[in-house]
């Protein structure tokens, strides 16, 4: 399995669509703070819209372009113009997800029609501790725009499959969108890391082919007792240059990069698994399960014991 892959099998992120907007005019739509572990998005199927997030920044959304708010954070979706919301928003129901208009007329629901913004709104739900090393290291708002992009035909192709199922609304249609959603995010994972190479973060690591294949090495191998010398190797630098290297593009130092993939696979274990917590620890590098349990807690805020308990908890609450 390539890094990628394996980051956001650890994530497991859950997608669920919410509904889709069609309107024209001037609208404002406000989303409030979600809470943790969900991440809300936006894709725009056609038209036009701003989003204004908390700290007052305008961004401008076109056809193709792909919004996520890892953290969950408040926004808002405006028209272009920013002219009065005079009409009111009605619900209704498309026959595939339920429907926001503030145009009374209902008479094109087989697509955009007249509107001025055809929008998809959705979240990603996933399991914080596993997730961390993905979402967490995403800026907020992760955006990846197609404007003007000649050499995404891939992208624009799920986009454009994802609009004309949500248009046509045949049987199937929701969980081929709603795969589509998932196939969408791994895709705009890779287009950002390779725009924003000369970035830092773990997309930045992994657009990097010598920093990446260390990576790659740390993952299929949490258990290994890594030094930065035997990860240099690997990217075929040498101990000095490597871990500045590293520094740079990863924002943290190596050995700290290592602890959070370690307590992302031990997450991951601790959920998916009836492993004891030593044999997890054991199996992310840690000789004893107390030098496990206290670099967990650490991390992760929680005891090894607690976090696992934590789905149950919330299944209980629900």
């Amino acid at each position: 399995m390539d890094t990628l892959s394996r980051l956001i099998d650890l994530a497991r992120p859950q997608c669920s669509l919410d509904l889709r907007c069609l309107l024209t005019g001037g609208f404002d739509i406000d989303h409030t703070p979600m809470e943790a572990g969900i991440a809300p998005f936006h894709l725009v199927l056609g038209g036009s819209c701003v989003v204004e997030t908390a700290d007052g920044a305008r961004i401008a959304l076109g056809a193709g372009d792909f919004m996520l708010f890892p953290r969950g954070a408040a926004h808002r979706v405006r028209d272009v113009q920013q002219a009065p919301a005079i009409a009111p928003l009605t619900l209704s129901d498309d026959g595939m997800l339920p429907l926001r208009r503030n145009n009374d007329d209902s008479s094109d629901l087989q697509g955009r029609g007249g509107a001025d913004l055809d929008l998809l709104c959705g979240r990603f739900v996933y399991a914080p501790g596993s997730s961390a090393l993905l979402l967490n290291a995403l800026p907020d708002p992760f955006h990846v725009s197609l404007g003007g992009v000649q050499t995404l035909g891939a992208l624009q192709t799920v986009i454009a499959l994802m609009r004309a199922e949500a248009e046509q609304r045949q049987p199937g249609a929701l969980a081929i969108v709603t795969a589509l959603s998932h196939a969408l995010f791994a895709m705009a994972l890779r287009v950002h890391g390779e725009r924003n190479a000369a970035g830092s973060g773990v997309l930045a690591l992994l657009a990097d082919a010598r920093l990446g294949a260390s990576v790659q090495g740390m993952l299929a191998a949490p258990e290994r007792a890594w030094t930065i010398a035997d990860l240099g190797e690997l990217a075929a630098m040498s101990r000095a240059t490597y871990a500045r290297r590293f520094s740079e593009r990863a924002g943290i130092t190596v050995m700290d990069f290592l602890t959070q993939i370690r307590m992302t696979i031990a997450c991951d274990l601790l959920r998916r698994t009836q492993r004891s917590a030593a044999e997890i620890g054991e199996a992310v590098g840690y000789q004893s399960e107390a030098a496990f349990g206290k670099a967990f807690q650490q991390s992760v805020g929680v005891t090894p014991g607690r976090y696992r308990r934590q789905p149950q908890e919330n299944d209980q609450r629900t």
